[in-house]
């Protein structure tokens, strides 16, 4: 959600801000409702004084025995009586209107995202380490995972339909591995304070984070109005809803081991073999919560955390900052980390690093107070994948896989899983 204000003020500004994204907002029917609802709401602010005014008056007139004049105000605050309802339903209606024309609209990017109209226009920042070399035929993690009987995709399929995946033997302690190592890392090393999360929420926290009304239909919806959560972004950003915290607390940063939940997945008919791209899945989440001067500085420190678990494993990447264009809707500025993965042959994006700025925090009303009693602001909202676990799971196999069918596992993960070669 925009600032109010600056939409009105600036609309050609917001425009071209929003086409660089290569997106539309209901810009225009945004300031004809909010005109007629400001109209409405000086017209009845006029009529509320006015009545406030004549009933204080009728009481002073009859103290002075000026009955007729006291009957005249009467009369007259009888007639603004039967006004101001009707200015109050018309303010309600266009107000619920101007709420819901205000959801349509995308953030705007920050002023250093570089022009582009989709990812392939997007910028390679930085890599870290260097591509596994083999001296034979490099194996995809599913072909890798059936012949170590750590997979079973036919039998996800069986009880729950294409796109979900069981994970079992030393497959299941792998996934188990590499998601406790991820939030104990982040916790211990990288200064983030663990929440564990509901699965469902409620459709305002999804409001909130920008997921609804647009993605409603790429969620799974329950018959009492809950949704299964698609990131832990969803609950931990709704974590601080509808509060005012203290300037002094911050910046906050929380992060969530949980399992998401995504309809969508695979429907564009790529990375649908093996587990690159399933409903359900188990991620880390991180997220933090700041004051607007120092946001930019996190996102990078946020990065830096995200990718920290690859460089401890021992795995090659990239860092990609999004264009304009495939930044999507909610974020203000974004950067990808894609770890490469040799069986596939090519690099898969595992975490999305966002700041968001004050576009969640308007939707789910989260502000702060720089000193006791100043003026409530809205704080900047940041996330980041730290990082999925199957993507993970699938890069450690196809990394270390070896020529007589084996995997050698990172060090990190050696200690979890009591083994160092699956």
């Amino acid at each position: 959600m925009l600032d109010r204000e600056l939409i009105r003020r600036q609309p050609d500004f917001v425009k071209s801000e929003i086409a660089r994204k290569h997106l539309q907002a209901p810009v225009d029917e945004f300031l004809e409702v909010d005109g007629a609802w400001r109209r409405v709401r000086i017209e009845l602010e006029s009529l509320l004084a006015e009545s406030n005014a004549l009933s204080k008056s009728i009481g002073n007139l009859m103290a002075q025995k000026k009955i007729e004049e006291a009957n005249e105000a009467k009369a007259k605050a009888t007639e603004l009586k039967t006004k101001i309802p009707d200015l109050e339903a018309q303010s309600r209606k266009l107000e619920v209107s101007l709420a819901e024309i205000e959801l349509a609209f995308p953030n705007l990017p920050h002023s250093s995202v570089p022009p582009g109209k989709d990812e392939s226009e997007n910028v390679v920042i930085r890599e870290w380490g260097t591509k596994p070399q083999f001296d034979f035929e490099a194996k995809p993690h599913w072909e890798i995972a059936e012949n170590l009987q750590l997979l079973d995709l036919p039998r996800g399929a069986k009880m729950s339909g294409s796109g979900f995946a069981i994970y079992k033997g030393l497959g299941a302690k792998l996934h188990r591995a590499l998601g406790s190592f991820m939030i104990d890392a982040q916790v211990s090393d990288n200064g983030y304070q663990e929440l564990q999360v509901p699965f469902l929420v409620n459709r305002e926290s999804l409001i909130g984070t920008g997921n609804l009304p647009k993605f409603e239909d790429d969620l799974y919806r329950t018959t009492d109005d809950l949704f299964l959560i698609p990131t832990a972004e969803v609950p931990i950003t709704n974590f601080f809803k509808n509060e005012i915290l203290d300037g002094a607390d911050l910046p906050l940063q929380f992060a969530g081991l949980s399992s998401c939940f995504r309809r969508e997945a695979g429907s564009a008919g790529k990375d649908t073999r093996g587990v690159l791209r399933i409903h359900q899945f188990d991620k880390v989440e991180l997220v933090w919560f700041c004051t607007p001067e120092e946001s930019y500085q996190i996102l990078e420190k946020l990065v830096v955390h995200a990718e920290s678990i690859l460089q401890k494993l021992g795995l090659h990447y990239r860092i990609i900052e999004l264009c304009a264009g495939d930044l999507g809707a909610k974020a203000a500025k974004c950067y990808d980390i894609e770890v490469w993965s040799p069986g596939v042959g090519r690099y898969l994006e595992i975490s999305s690093c966002s700041n968001f700025e004050a576009y969640q925090s308007r939707r789910a009303d989260i502000r702060f107070r720089r000193e006791p009693g100043s003026k409530p602001e809205f704080v900047h909202i940041l996330n980041g994948s730290g990082l999925a676990v199957p993507r993970l799971f699938a890069a450690i196999l196809e990394t270390g896989q070896r020529n007589d069918g084996h995997v050698e596992l990172p060090i990190p993960i050696e200690k979890l899983m009591g083994v160092n070669i699956i």
